[in-house]
């Protein structure tokens, strides 16, 4: 990850104000609910929601001015976790030192994007209940959950996770998720008393229902409307992918019962995306195109049904 202070665009002798009020900028910028098709900007509040994390945090942002840690916290002394230091997670326990969180911040104008519980962090990271004992002196593991947007994994965008210890990291998604999958992520879980290695996190990745696409395995289906002269004529229409949208060619007379299929524009340019085309009708209806039915019912009939 970058260093901190230039994701937020702040000096390294920044105030505690200044640099609420540049996180509070970009997240309003780049929040993922303002920005639901775009993961550049998905990639860039993640990126600024761990660097606010550090830099909120009075001891984590001196540890990384001295060179203790580095930009998403973890130790560079070899062999010293600084997750156990006095202090450590204070901002969570009420230090009123501590600065505030970046959900504290969210919270503050996000009224109408819906509303953070305590556990579930910004980007959908639902924290599960289990935690392992671990032999040979290492810490607990944790479960959690992360929600994630189809578009999100086809531009396998970093996603802005809070930790079951509290703790915001940026997480790289792999190439080709797949629902259901577990990532783990090393060291990042509880740290044991004793003073030996931190146990893990074991993150189980789950798509989000798509407003407009149904995912089957790698293809993917959506359904499109269309004018009844679009079918009787044939058309261009703009069809939307995971990629953006693109052209596709409606022949005359099409068969709207068949799917029409866009080859490699499923999930990760593996399956195919297929259009399903629905016929919708004027709303308040029109009397010319109702006269021409009438004229073509008693003057043109065919048979579509067997029992006709």
């Amino acid at each position: 990850m970058r260093d901190p202070y230039t994701v937020l665009g702040v000096s390294r002798t920044a105030s505690e104000k200044e640099i609420k009020f540049a996180y509070r900028k970009l997240a309003k910028t780049w929040h993922p609910d303002q920005n639901k098709s775009d993961p550049k900007a998905q990639a860039k509040f993640a990126e600024a929601t761990v660097a606010y994390d550090l830099l909120s945090d009075k001891q984590k942002r001196s540890q990384f001015d001295r060179g203790e840690i580095d930009a998403e916290g973890r130790p560079k002394m070899p062999g010293f976790d600084f997750s156990g230091f006095p202090g450590a997670g204070a901002r969570r326990q009420g230090n009123p030192g501590a600065g505030f969180s970046a959900e504290d911040i969210l919270k503050d104008f996000m009224g109408g994007f819906g509303s953070f519980s305590s556990a579930e962090g910004p980007m959908g990271m639902r924290m599960g209940g289990a935690r392992f004992t671990q032999a040979g002196g290492r810490g607990q593991d944790f479960a959690a959950t992360l929600r994630v947007s189809l578009e999100q994994a086809q531009a396998r965008a970093p996603v802005a996770v809070k930790l079951p210890s509290g703790r915001m990291v940026s997480v790289k998604l792999p190439d080709e998720v797949a629902d259901g999958q577990q990532i783990r992520l090393k060291g990042q879980g509880g740290a044991p008393p004793t003073g030996g290695p931190a146990g893990d996190v074991l993150v189980t990745v789950k798509f989000d229902k798509h407003k407009r696409f149904r995912l089957d395995a790698h293809d993917m289906r959506v359904d499109v409307p269309i004018r009844l002269d679009e079918a009787v004529l044939g058309a261009k229409l703009r069809v939307p992918t995971l990629d953006g949208p693109v052209d596709l060619n409606i022949p005359p007379g099409v068969d709207t019962a068949k799917s029409l299929r866009l080859k490699g524009k499923g999930l990760y340019g593996k399956g195919d995306l297929y259009v399903t085309l629905a016929i919708v009708l004027p709303k308040s209806g029109d009397p010319d195109l109702e006269a021409l039915m009438r004229f073509w019912r008693e003057q043109k009939p065919y048979k579509v049904r067997d029992e006709e």
